[in-house]
């Protein structure tokens, strides 16, 4: 191998090696996101348990 071709390779692992840094933190994130968005529903459903509407008080 001449010393072009190691060069190449090495290029190309060290730009590899950045997608899968990438990678890892899109998956990261996306992760965070949905734990956020879910937390979010479970809250807003605890919170519309709790209170009542203010419907049912128009009905009288």
């Amino acid at each position: 191998m001449n010393m072009r071709s190691v060069l190449l390779a090495a290029a190309m692992v060290v730009m590899l090696n950045g997608c899968a840094v990438f990678a890892v933190a899109d998956a990261a994130v996306t992760v965070v996101a949905t734990t956020v968005k879910v937390g979010a529903k479970v809250v807003g459903a605890g919170v519309d348990a709790v209170i009542p509407d203010d419907d049912e008080d128009g009905k009288k």
